[in-house]
């Protein structure tokens, strides 16, 4: 009797596993990139984003947003960003990072105070998912953990043209979890030609006032980033930005030094970007995760609009992804 109720209790462990796994071995990450324009002038967009997010909540493993919360940094828009994003609370976990439109006048220097004030670290860290900061009590660099379909998962949410310091300490988190898949979670990396964000590109972090420090502060750009973290580590899979303007769109596949493969994408939908009707479209990602079928698609859908982008720019796949 003792061995057959060791068989059963085997047996409920194997069809919970099974069944709290989303869609047979799927993971779903859903995107919010450069939302500035809904904040200044669109709430209504922002907040049918968010209840799509919320009304399929049960499907969605985390949502992150990529940065350009606000256009100008100022109350009345974080008020907007935060009301929204907030929706999301004690229904599924978010993450966020600030874009240069975040931070002090112009992008002049790291002031972060009403981001962190719109998003208090004394909140955000308390949350089941949160794993710990660049800094303690600023949500200017940040990591989170989840498990789901059978692997462990770490995302870093990092600043606007991360500093050799913010680097450094990204390297080191991930050196601390060799068995997590990691994805990158930041606002400035990819360009609209599939490359990274280097020379010669428009809207680089050295552009800006806070491109002018220097030593451990300085910034980098997507292929300094490419060069000093994402490629040094195997377990690195994923790389999110936005940012970008012209068609907002980007993607590319890296092989990293230890030769895994790298999947980075560039999505942004705001007033600038071709075709974005000044900003009046609500498109979103949505990135599922097949561990079983070892394939990543993409979606691209306005919940605003209620119509997915069907051309191959924004509707696509990875095949043979080694999870």
């Amino acid at each position: 009797m003792r061995q057959h109720g060791k068989w059963f209790v085997l047996f409920l462990i194997t069809i919970y596993t099974l069944s709290s796994c989303k869609s047979h071995k799927q993971v779903k990450l859903v995107l919010l990139p450069d939302i500035q324009t809904y904040s200044r002038l669109y709430p209504n967009i922002l907040r049918s984003q968010i209840q799509w997010v919320v009304d399929n909540a049960d499907s969605i493993n985390f949502v992150l947003q990529q940065g350009d919360m606000t256009d100008h940094n100022i109350d009345k828009e974080w008020k907007e960003a935060a009301g929204a994003l907030n929706m999301m609370d004690n229904k599924l976990p978010y993450a966020f990072v600030m874009g240069n439109h975040d931070l002090g006048k112009n992008s002049n220097k790291r002031d972060s105070e009403l981001f962190n004030h719109y998003f208090p670290y004394d909140k955000y860290s308390k949350t089941k998912n949160f794993g710990g900061a660049f800094e303690e009590g600023k949500m200017d660099n940040v990591w989170y953990t989840f498990k789901a379909c059978g692997l462990k998962w770490l995302i870093l949410c990092l600043e606007f043209g991360p500093r050799n310091s913010v680097l450094d300490w990204a390297g080191k988190v991930v050196q601390k979890h060799p068995d997590h898949k990691v994805i990158i979670n930041t606002h400035a990396y990819m360009y609209s030609d599939d490359t990274r964000m280097g020379e010669g590109d428009r809207w680089l972090p050295q552009k800006y006032g806070l491109g002018k420090d220097t030593g451990v502060n300085a910034v980098n750009n997507g292929e300094q980033m490419w060069d000093k973290l994402v490629s040094k580590y195997p377990n690195i899979l994923f790389v999110f930005s936005g940012h970008v303007l012209n068609s907002g769109i980007g993607t590319l596949v890296s092989t990293g030094e230890h030769g895994n493969k790298v999947y980075q994408m560039l999505a942004n939908f705001q007033d600038g970007v071709k075709g974005s009707n000044k900003g009046q479209t609500g498109f979103l990602r949505i990135v599922n995760i097949d561990i079983t079928k070892r394939c990543v698609s993409v979606e691209t859908y306005s919940p605003y609009l209620k119509e997915y982008r069907a051309d191959k720019r924004n509707k696509f796949s990875f095949v043979d992804v080694d999870f």
